[in-house]
């Protein structure tokens, strides 16, 4: 038997009213089945809603199934006696690395787990030290939990689970909340961990650039079941073949490869990418025209000038703002434009200051030197009202804490008054209600989750939420801080375009995002922060074609041929037409 074992696995969310009676039932697994050899490191896809999370869950036996059978490492999780086995055998990283965290101080979040399962000084003092040296924690061993980046956070669970010596490691969506560089160094240790230890990795991710060419079997999951079963390849072949949305999942080198009439090996990695289009491109004739480029630069020039005759939607001036008197300064000297109708991203690393600035920008906090001005008005001259009721919208890192109601239509109506059953009796206002909740419904596909309990949905299923309750209050400044985290890549793509109708609109955006492929792909100028100020604020393609770390897939695939493409659309209009002016 493999060390999980799946048969005919089915999960159902039943939701009951005061009286204990049954109002609905969500299918959330549809008799799966799984099998898992020990040692395999799994990667596990599929839609938000398909059920992922879900599984997870049960093989760390924090759900139980509502029918079926489950097996991990030798043990029937349905058996109540099994369930505390199970959960030192199953070790779990979750999303969001705060909420993992039970302690103060990093050695004793270490020590905290085996502590709780009663092992002796001496055997938790070797673990710890232990996992402390292969983690590389012991330089900030003895620091407040609190002061550590995002990054480091997501480490700190993962050494603390792993000093359990778990058999077997589940990660649902652990890189969500960490910035690209943070993102592939925790990636790579996982991979470190099942190379050097044979710990079992089942991992459920949307970025999947860092992991997918790695993984040893790939699970496609829809609908609660298991879609496809097959290594990365296979799945590539076979998403592209039935032209599935999961598609846009692969790896980028797979995309772009997928768009082609290529005979070789299909490409998984960047490196295996840059040799495999060096190699098409001499066999098709296709080079690179600094003419054509020059002539697309000048084409960007004036598209530039243009914009910059619009008027400002936000203005930060010389902007200073620290948590407490005696601490250090977060934001420092901060300036910042950005134009109506303008979509502009901030991208940096953990802990560098952006959410704070986006807490400025919403006056959530105040600055104690400097002006923040919106619409060329001071922020602080604003109402209340006229400041949150339809000018700014601020979608926040945390989608559940703007979550009011027990259902996702009360939610909805809760912003624009009263639930459904409570309209005005004016015939007028009713119907001018019910048109606004069906349009935001429809922009943001929550058409099957209405009856659900906010709580109860997927981490992009929040996200979605989330966006609907800002934008029924009709803002004019749209601030959102990591609205992408936790969504398939083919809703990412569906977000890209409400976003750009909002911008045709008049909508400005200003967006604090991790996600570089969907900055790359939508807007239209990116700053870099660090050390409490931006660094640089340059438009899209300007920016990252001139970086290494901060930038595209695509981009680092290409750039030796086509130095300007930075999404794979790109890459592939090149190779179609080999004209630079397409960009």
């Amino acid at each position: 038997m493999g060390i999980i074992k799946a048969k005919q696995l089915v999960h159902e969310y039943i939701r009951r009213d005061e009286e204990g009676n049954v109002e609905s039932i969500q299918t959330a697994l549809d008799h799966i089945d799984l099998d898992v050899q020990p040692g395999q490191f799994i990667a596990i896809l599929g839609h938000n809603g398909s059920g992922k999370s879900t599984l997870a869950k049960h093989i760390n036996a924090l759900l139980a199934p509502t029918e079926g059978s489950l097996w991990v490492d030798g043990k029937d999780v349905t058996q109540e006696e099994n369930i505390l086995p199970v959960r030192k055998t199953a070790g779990m990283v979750f999303q969001n690395p705060d909420n993992q965290i039970v302690t103060d101080k990093v050695w004793h979040e270490l020590s905290f787990g085996l502590e709780s399962l009663g092992y002796d000084n001496a055997t938790i003092r070797l673990r710890v030290a232990e996992m402390a040296s292969y983690f590389g924690i012991h330089q900030w061993f003895y620091k407040n939990v609190a002061e550590l980046s995002g990054g480091q956070k997501q480490i700190l669970n993962l050494a603390a689970i792993m000093a359990m010596h778990p058999s077997l490691l589940i990660l649902d969506e652990p890189t969500s909340q960490l910035d690209p560089i943070a993102a592939s160094d925790f990636l790579e240790t996982v991979k470190k961990i099942n190379r050097d230890i044979g710990t079992t990795v089942l991992l459920t991710e949307h970025r999947l650039q860092d992991i997918i060419p790695y993984a040893d079997r790939v699970f496609v999951m829809d609908k609660g079941n298991v879609y496809l079963e097959g290594t990365p390849r296979e799945i590539g072949v076979k998403l592209k073949e039935q032209k599935h949305g999961m598609f846009l999942s692969m790896p980028i080198p797979m995309q772009i490869y997928g768009e082609t009439d290529s005979q070789a090996t299909c490409p998984l990695t960047v490196s295996e990418g840059r040799q495999w289009l060096s190699h098409y491109c001499n066999e098709k004739g296709i080079a690179s025209d600094s003419q054509q480029k020059g002539e697309s630069t000048e084409k960007d020039r004036h598209t530039k000038t243009d914009s910059s005759k619009k008027k400002l939607s936000i203005q930060v001036k010389d902007a200073w703002f620290r948590y407490e008197k005696d601490s250090p300064d977060v934001v420092r000297d901060l300036s910042l434009e950005v134009k109506k109708g303008e979509f502009y991203a901030l991208v940096g690393g953990n802990g560098t200051g952006k959410s704070t600035t986006l807490s400025l920008l919403s006056r959530v906090r105040c600055p104690y030197r400097g002006k923040i001005l919106l619409e060329g008005r001071d922020i602080r001259s604003y109402k209340d009202r006229d400041l949150y009721c339809g000018l700014l919208g601020v979608m926040p890192q945390n989608p559940q804490s703007i979550f009011l109601k027990k259902t996702v239509l009360e939610d909805l109506y809760s912003v624009i008054g009263g639930r459904r059953e409570k309209m005005s009796s004016e015939y007028q206002i009713h119907m001018k209600k019910e048109k606004a909740i069906e349009g935001i419904v429809s922009l943001t596909r929550l058409e099957g989750l209405l009856e659900r309990h906010p709580y109860d949905l997927s981490g992009g299923e929040q996200q979605r939420l989330a966006l609907a309750k800002v934008l029924l209050l009709r803002p004019r400044i749209l601030l959102m801080d990591e609205p992408t985290k936790g969504m398939d890549a083919e809703y990412k793509e569906e977000i890209g375009k409400i976003l750009t109708r909002l911008k045709q609109h008049g909508l400005t955006i200003f967006m604090i995002s991790h996600d570089v492929e969907f900055v790359a792909e939508y807007a239209d100028r990116v700053g870099l922060f660090f050390e409490g100020n931006i660094v640089t604020s340059q438009n899209t393609r300007e920016f990252f074609a001139g970086n290494n770390f901060y930038t595209t897939a695509a981009n680092r695939m290409a750039r030796h041929l086509f130095p300007e493409a930075v999404t794979g659309k790109d890459v592939v209009t090149c190779l179609q037409s080999s004209n630079w002016t397409s960009l």
